[in-house]
């Protein structure tokens, strides 16, 4: 029979636990080089939550906002600014090439939103986790854009304005690729050993992601840089899937990319690391935070990790290791190598809602 847990180990911290465990768990506060100090703030405000003030839904009405204002002044009719015919390409077009009053609209609601992402960054920095924070990375799919460039450098101005000597810095990697490049820091560099790349998949209100990420190690072994060579997106929220369905497809992608990977003899560690929203738990589940995906995420008895690992084979007769963290945590994790000897830096996400993580550099 076996021992239970002594009472010392039972009223340990979370933090303390993760320090105990020879390998990182689910949503684990200390990972390979750094420890999430915080992720997935929910503050509120007038039954809401603050982050929502600045993701890409209030971007959109913002700009439905000032169409409406400037059409009631001018009688300029601006159908292309209409909500249902918005999109990160067209809107590009409107700021740089489109009528004047079109591209008004546009500019005013990039202040109005920068502005907004000013004042949430303003009450995360007064959380005592945020409050030592030197630099943010902000990625989700809107900073990719030319829209999400202006928007960040409008926010740094005004948080100079403001005497909040903090830097703001755009992910380098693409949105759709940083949130499965960081899941090769979400495990210590000594497993991938001897293998060419990992698996990873980052789940978001509206696609799910999946891809191989290649790892280059340096002589010690330790990962040096990471990039995609091949990933796959689908966007799951015009098909409106069912839970199990829409972990049925998640399986089936990441399975055709094993057999792409044997195809171009690029061997792969038994390994996935998962970006989803929410907190999660360090045995798999997730406790709240994933409203916007499809179906219940949240039920006690649903863990996606376990799942994975019973449904994928990667290296045949091994078991496959399923780490998953939060996908603010993961995308922010892409930039571990970037942040350099910064020691206090967060990552800021913009997308169906506003994702955040804090992060310490550890000593090791």
């Amino acid at each position: 029979m076996a021992k239970a847990p002594s009472k010392k180990i039972a009223q340990k911290s979370e933090q303390e636990l993760a320090a105990l465990l020879p390998f990182p768990s689910h949503g684990s506060p200390m990972l390979p080089g750094v420890e999430v100090e915080s992720y997935n703030v929910e503050l509120r405000e007038k039954r809401r939550f603050v982050g929502d003030r600045a993701n890409k839904k209030a971007f959109a009405s913002l700009v439905e906002k000032w169409r409406k204002i400037v059409e009631n002044e001018s009688d300029e009719k601006l159908r292309e600014l209409s909500l249902k015919k918005l999109s990160r390409k067209k809107l590009e077009q409107i700021l740089t090439k489109g009528e004047p009053e079109a591209a008004a609209v546009v500019q005013a609601a990039i202040d109005d939103f920068a502005k907004r992402l000013a004042d949430v960054i303003e009450r995360y920095l007064e959380i005592d986790e945020w409050k030592k924070t030197e630099l943010i990375f902000v990625g989700g799919g809107m900073s990719g854009s030319r829209i999400g460039e202006l928007a960040i450098g409008r926010v740094q101005s005004l948080l100079y304005e403001r005497k909040i000597s903090l830097k703001l810095q755009v992910i380098r990697s693409d949105p759709d690729e940083a949130g499965l490049m960081g899941a090769a820091f979400l495990a210590p560099s000594w497993i991938f050993k001897g293998y060419d790349a990992i698996l990873a998949a980052d789940i978001g209100g509206t696609n799910m992601r999946a891809g191989v990420v290649k790892i280059r190690r340096s002589k010690k072994g330790e990962l040096k840089s990471i990039s995609v060579a091949r990933s796959s997106i689908w966007e799951h929220a015009e098909d409106d899937p069912e839970r199990a369905e829409a972990v049925e497809h998640l399986v089936g992608m990441l399975k055709r990319l094993v057999r792409w990977s044997r195809k171009h003899k690029i061997l792969l560690a038994p390994f996935v690391g998962i970006g989803c929203p929410g907190r999660i738990r360090m045995d798999g589940a997730i406790d709240r935070g994933a409203q916007n995906l499809p179906g219940n995420w949240e039920a006690d008895r649903f863990n996606l990790p376990a799942l994975v690992s019973e449904q994928l084979t990667v290296f045949p007769g091994q078991r496959t290791a399923v780490v998953m963290h939060n996908d603010a945590v993961v995308q922010g994790l892409s930039e571990l190598l970037r942040a350099g000897k910064t020691r206090h830096w967060a990552a800021l996400t913009i997308g169906t809602g506003l994702g955040n993580a804090k992060f310490r550099m550890r000593d090791l």
